[in-house]
């Protein structure tokens, strides 16, 4: 595969700004694009963070910003992977999607592992299928957040034949060392690049802690 070149998109999401979010993400690719990136991740949710009250009105903008995801990888030529709330019958689910620099959409990951503690299983469907996706800059195994600290998922992804591991999070500021041990972990014990974008700033009570880090 073509030698990548691989960047996060670091933002402080505004919960339920939709189009802050969405002018906040557009930078970041563009600096990431100025560095000759081709492959770029976003954080969890990034169009909105989680307004679990608006979380049905923020998913019914996702065909929206599926297009706009779309034409910023045709126009940047980059690979972006970034996860959204994709309405799914009458549940929500936390979706990762992969959109190659073709304009074509080469995976969609539903959450696995939903965060009890801070409720998501209310909220959210379970996604039950793991996804390796096929990219012009070779496999992705996608997953989300909390999905990181179950290893056999990873293990599943690299059998399934990828090459880069994908993370979206919004890992909190508490608990970040163990994010940064983990995305270390990954890539060591499956011996592949892992590349783990996190938001930053704050949600309520909560904040997310950064700190993203290529491996």
């Amino acid at each position: 595969m073509p030698h990548p070149v691989a960047g996060c998109c670091q933002i402080a999401i505004s919960p339920g700004d939709i189009d802050s979010n969405v002018a906040k993400v557009e930078r970041a690719l563009d600096n990431l694009a100025a560095k000759n990136c081709t492959i770029a991740v976003l954080p969890e949710m990034w169009s909105c963070g989680f307004p679990y009250r608006s979380l049905a009105a923020m998913a019914r903008q996702t065909p929206l910003l599926l297009e706009k995801l779309r034409q910023w990888a045709v126009e940047r030529r980059m690979v972006i992977v970034g996860s959204l709330p994709e309405a799914d019958g009458g549940r929500i689910s936390n979706t990762s999607y992969v959109m190659d620099h073709t304009g074509d959409l080469r995976g969609a990951y539903r959450k696995v592992h939903l965060f009890s503690l801070h409720g998501e299983h209310k909220h959210f469907a379970h996604g039950n299928t793991p996804v390796v996706a096929s990219t012009s800059l070779g496999h992705l195994g996608v997953m989300i957040c909390y999905d990181l600290r179950f290893p056999e998922l990873s293990r599943r992804l690299a059998l399934d034949g990828a090459d880069i591991l994908c993370f979206s999070a919004l890992w909190p500021e508490t608990r970040i060392d163990h994010w940064s041990l983990l995305l270390m972990a990954r890539a060591i014990e499956n011996q592949l690049f892992v590349l783990g974008c996190n938001g930053c700033g704050r949600e309520g009570n909560l904040r997310y802690g950064g700190s993203s880090l290529i491996v």
